[in-house]
Formats: C-alpha cells, structure tokens, sequence
C-alpha cells in the first residue's frame, strides 16, 4: 500500500465559500477545536526514521465525533467514512478495517478527553452572553450531580454471544457528572467500572475545583448527614430533598402557620446519627402533596421557599443531558465490549452533545425563551439537514423555530410554593447556636477516596 502523505494541523480551510458553508455548525466547532490542535506523535516525523502514520490522530478521533454526529452504530461506519468517504479535507485513508479497530483498541481516551477540555473551554466563550446569571444569584456557580448507569453491551457482538443475561461483563458500569445549570454544560465527567457502586464514593472527587460557594443540587441518593457537612465545610451551598423518617429537632422557627413551616434545625434527633452544622428546613402543602427541603441557606430573605422549589426543580436539567447522551445520540448502542472503546465512544458523544446543548442555549438566547423551549430532539434531528442545504442551522431554528415547532412552550412542570412576606419571618436570636459535634452512622458516610477511571 502506497504511504499517504499526512495532513499537519491545523487543517487547512475551505477554498471555496459554497463547500464552507455545507459543513455543519457543530462539525464547524470540531474543526475550529482540531485545527488549534497539535499533530499526535507519530502523525509527522521531523528528523526521525521511519514513515508517518497512514491514519492521522486527529482524524481518527475527529472521524469517531463525527459518526456520533451522523448517527453511526458501529466501528464500522467509522472505518468507511475515513477509507470510502473521506473526512474533511483529510484524504480519503486506505486502511484495513481492522486498522482502525486495532488503533481504537490501542488510542486510550487521552486525545479525545483532551478535545473535550479544549472545546468545553471554547464553549464556554461563546456561551458567556447566553448563560442564565439570575440562577441562583447568590451563589458562584449552579450545578447539578447525578450518575447513570450505562446500558449493557448488546449480545449481538460475537464475543457476547453466549453470555448470559446480567453477567457482569454485559456492564459497562456508570458515568458520574457534574452539570453546569446556567450554561447547559458538562463541566465533569467520570467513569466508574463498577454499576452498583454507591452514588457517594465518587461524589467528593467530583466536586473538585468548584468555586467556592457555589450551589450543588442532588438527589436522595446522595442524602447523608456527612455528605451535608462536607459540602457546608468546603463552602458550598446545597439543596436537597428531606429523607422520609429523618428525625430532626426545630431549633428556630422563622415561621409556622401549621401548613407552611421555614425554620432551622437539627439533623439527626438521636446520638449515634446527628449532623455538625444546623440546616434550614422548609414544608408546605400544594394540594394533597407536601414538599420538604433542606438548605444550608439559612437566610430566607437570601432563598425564600419558592426559589428553594424552582431551584431543586432544575436537577431535572441532568438527567435530560443523560436522555440526550444515551438516547438520542445513541450512547445505548455501544459499539464494542471492550472498555477502551466503550470509553471512546462515551467521549465522542459528550464532545457532540457538549455542542449540541450549547447550541441550544444560544437558540434560546437569541429568540428570547427559556433553554427547554427549543426542543433539543429536533434540534438533534434537523441540524443536519439544514446543514447538508448550506443553511445557518442556528438563524433557521431562531427565524423558523415557532412556526416549525422547533420552539414551542416546555412542558416542565410549573413550580408552585407559597410566598412569605418578609416581614412575618421571625428574627433568630443572635446567641443561636448552629454548630455541634457531629456524630454519622455508617450508613451515611460511604467510603471517602474516589474510584474514577476518566475525568475531564
């Protein structure tokens, strides 16, 4: 097979301004990211023996976003979009498909979680003007933790074939993430091997580098008195649902009618299970349901009760980032058992749907609407078209979006609570005590070190 020669980043632009314009805004970024990019070693040889690779580096992973991006189901589809169809400006790679299998098995994740690092900082430039600053004023930052659990591997592939169903090797295991609420972003991304490993082991880890006092929202799989005291130690406010038959103890009641009930408390109204700091708690009735919430925003005229709602309301926003990662850019049909790939193709889809929800943001930004009133399963369906006929995908969604029902009002529950007037919130006495030796049964804590196998 004759070398072919290979391409030096960045990657030169199109020549001609009609074939610019049919490359997909999100393949635009892609080419923007891999262009400031430098050559992997091996890709060119200044001075030392030996051949270039045939297939570049950054094609290959370039390639492997883009068949998220198409679509594509396989190892395969990425093997002929290199060797058939051609990437870009790359020409077209005259490998073997077992080529590109041995490289994927070979490549690790590090190019690609270094193209994840480098486009999420470009991103998050562009999103500046767009991101939603009166979310949470009061705090530095607004995210949300959550973990998924990835589906298991399909039978279909010939090593699977006679395993059976829910042996251990069908499970990939899980990715924890830590999702920026004003942004629409992935700010953290890990994957665990183990499925059935409790939320909290790598929940601390994941919080690394927030800043301080910035809001965390999770659900009551994280709940734990310990949990709570290690967020408030580091400087970081959180919200969290009350755990049914958690005991508590009033300490202070900023007020009380029977139905509605703002005060502070105790954690833990028993020796062997008792929280460090004391927390506000918050209850009321809408209809036949009641809500209850704990906080360590213990000022209501910082977070009155319905912004306490609204905001615990937007955890929801992380598992429809999980939706759009594992269903609509398919990260349920994995390509491969092996974990290598299997992690390769989890950063190829974060990389599409990092783009992908920025996108969606600055849609909304621009037609003046809320980010859930830009649907992001159309978006994900139609930007392509509008790409492949040389339109703006963002100016159609933003012109055409209402009349086309790109944009259309979220059908997200709207948030109900009562609104205390500050005026009847009773003062806590200034010699409050809101400090006392914590006590955490085992069932709290959880193992503090981290198990990850790639962050970003």
């Amino acid at each position: 097979m004759p070398p072919v020669p290979p391409v030096r980043c960045p990657v030169p632009s199109l020549p001609e301004p009609d074939r610019e314009r049919v490359v997909g805004e999100v393949e635009g970024l892609l080419r923007e990211v891999i262009g400031g990019l430098e050559p992997e070693p091996g890709d060119v040889r200044r001075g030392v023996p030996g051949r270039p690779r045939v297939l570049p580096g950054l094609c290959l992973w370039a390639g492997l976003a883009v068949c998220v991006l198409r679509g594509f189901t396989s190892q395969q589809g990425l093997w002929r979009l290199l060797s058939t169809v051609g990437l870009w400006l790359y020409p077209r790679i005259l490998v073997t498909d077992q080529a590109v299998y041995d490289r994927l098995a070979t490549g690790g994740t590090a190019p690609l979680e270094g193209l994840f690092a480098r486009l999420s900082a470009l991103l998050a430039v562009r999103l500046a003007p767009y991101a939603e600053a009166a979310l949470a004023p009061f705090a530095a930052a607004a995210v949300a933790l959550d973990e998924t659990t990835l589906d298991p591997v399909a039978r279909i592939l010939p090593p699977l074939r006679a395993v059976p169903t829910g042996d251990a090797r069908l499970l990939p295991g899980k990715l924890a993430g830590l999702f920026d609420l004003r942004c629409q972003q992935w700010r953290k991304v890990a994957h665990q091997d183990d499925p059935h490993q409790n939320d909290k082991v790598a929940a601390r880890a994941m919080l690394d580098g927030l800043p301080r006092w910035s809001l965390v929202l999770a659900d009551l799989g994280y709940f734990g008195f310990a949990w709570f005291d290690d967020l408030t130690d580091r400087s970081l406010w959180w919200i969290s649902r009350l755990r049914k038959k958690t005991s508590y103890t009033v300490i202070h009641p900023f007020y009380d009618d029977g139905t509605t009930f703002d005060g502070l408390v105790w954690l833990g109204a028993h020796r062997a299970d008792r929280a460090k700091h004391a927390v506000r708690l918050v209850r009321f009735r809408v209809g036949q349901a009641v809500f209850s919430y704990v906080t360590n925003v213990t000022d209501p005229r910082v977070l009155p009760i319905l912004e306490i709602a609204r905001l615990y309301a937007r955890r929801w926003d992380i598992e429809l980032a999980f939706l759009l990662i594992k269903r609509h850019l398919n990260l349920h049909l994995l390509w491969s058992s092996k974990d290598v790939i299997v992690l390769q193709q989890v950063w190829a889809v974060l990389i599409i749907a990092q783009i992908l929800q920025a996108l969606r943001l600055e849609i909304a930004g621009r037609a003046g609407v809320a980010p859930f009133d830009v649907s992001l399963a159309l978006l994900v369906q139609y930007l392509p078209h509008f790409a492949a006929t040389g339109q703006d995908p963002v100016a159609c969604f933003v012109k055409r979006g209402r009349a086309a029902g790109f944009i259309r009002p979220s059908t997200r529950t709207a948030i109900r609570a009562p609104h205390i007037p500050p005026q009847a919130l009773a003062p806590p006495p200034a010699d409050l005590v809101l400090l006392r030796t914590p006590r955490y049964a085992r069932r709290n804590t959880g193992p503090r070190g981290p198990v990850t196998r790639a962050t970003a």
